[in-house]
């Protein structure tokens, strides 16, 4: 496997990862007033994960311009 295909099939796990994170966000604040203590922890690894995600999404197309 090429290392652009390891990159793509490493998006895709950060894709899905991203995604999951923004539903539990969105579940989040749908039951909020309860579990607002969680509001910080929960935004901060979606924040990382979708951070993540631009970062091989930027390696992946700095690789395919290379």
């Amino acid at each position: 496997m090429s290392g652009i295909d390891e990159l793509k099939a490493e998006i895709k796990k950060l894709s899905a990862k991203a995604t999951n994170m923004k539903m539990n966000l969105h579940d989040l604040s749908e039951e909020l007033p309860v579990n607002w203590g969680n509001i910080l922890t929960v935004a901060q690894e979606t924040h990382d994960a979708y951070a993540a995600l631009e970062a091989a999404r930027a390696k992946l197309k700095e690789l395919e311009t290379a």
